[in-house]
């Protein structure tokens, strides 16, 4: 039996999966972005240092989660991948992992990463985690994925959970400044994913998934990414208007907000083909750079 019908030339290639491999599944780029904002989480939680055993467990445990969930998403859109240019190069696709290692190894590191959690942590984060986890890998990648063209509005709180689960490590609560991260991630993810989905929109199409671009247009998904950004510019405000960062932030958040605003609206007007793509890219860069504004500002209002 082929292991691949769709391109049973693949059967050749002799199975020698390395560590490449296995790194590869835990989507090792995406997996870094949310760690970092589940750091912020543990930072923003203390006016100190983060307490070790929370910054070095909750790190890994939620790692490991992170990369599991990411593995599961391999393993349940294989056949998808397959005829996806951006994913056909993965190690399912091409034949170079096994569907059962790649299996054994995300059902490994999601134990792993419960037990890391739950003993060196709290059981709270290791309970959110939990649910985030299952959030991504099944109720996003194989229900919403398919189902609505809101998939990545209601799946963003999987993705959007990682600050929350860094606070958790830290005071074994959930605090409303918690949730205000959560909310300005999971408001970055539409204009962030759609970006992309519009770069890709044929080939979304030509699997069948229902991404907005797809079901209701480019023009119109332009429009939504620009009211999703006005919205996250608004939401993004909100740490320095409730007291929880400082000028420091404010000053990060408005020059940060202005450059992805102004993608927004080169978007809207269609002009430019490169724009799906430089506002994916930079969308990254502005999270990034958003969360590391309030580490600086948290830790310059507690020194002075």
């Amino acid at each position: 039996m082929a292991l691949n019908p769709e391109n049973p030339a693949i059967d050749a290639v002799a199975f020698s999966t390395g560590w490449r491999e296995y790194l590869e599944l835990t989507k090792p780029k995406v997996s870094l972005l949310i760690v970092f904002t589940a750091i912020v989480g543990m930072v923003l939680a203390t006016p100190g240092m983060v307490p070790l055993p929370a910054l070095l467990f909750g790190t890994l445990g939620i790692a490991m989660a992170s990369g599991s969930a990411a593995a599961f998403n391999h393993i349940l859109d294989q056949r998808i991948d397959f005829h996806m240019a951006r994913t056909r190069h993965r190690p399912l696709p091409t034949g170079h992992m096994e569907h059962r290692h790649a299996v054994g190894f995300a059902t490994g590191l999601a134990f792993s990463s419960m037990l890391v959690l739950w003993l060196g942590v709290n059981l709270l984060t290791a309970v959110l985690t939990f649910f985030s986890l299952i959030g991504y890998a099944l109720i996003y990648t194989r229900w919403l994925k398919r189902a609505t063209p809101q998939n990545i509005v209601i799946g963003g709180a999987a993705g959007a959970a990682p600050p929350i689960l860094g606070w958790a490590a830290v005071t074994n609560s959930i605090d409303p400044h918690a949730l205000l991260l959560f909310l300005i991630v999971f408001t970055w993810t539409p204009p962030h994913f759609w970006a992309l989905a519009i770069a890709r929109r044929d080939e979304y199409a030509k699997v069948g998934i229902p991404m907005l671009p797809v079901t209701h247009g480019i023009p119109y998904t332009r429009f939504q990414i620009l009211l999703y950004t006005i919205l996250l510019v608004l939401v993004s405000l909100l740490p320095y208007l409730t007291g929880m960062s400082g000028f420091i932030y404010l000053f990060a958040s408005v020059a940060l907000n202005s450059v992805f605003m102004y993608h927004a609206v080169m978007l809207l007007r269609g002009t430019r083909p490169d724009m799906p793509m430089r506002t994916f890219k930079y969308s990254i860069t502005y999270l990034m750079a958003l969360f590391a504004a309030l580490i600086i500002d948290h830790y310059f209002l507690f020194k002075f």
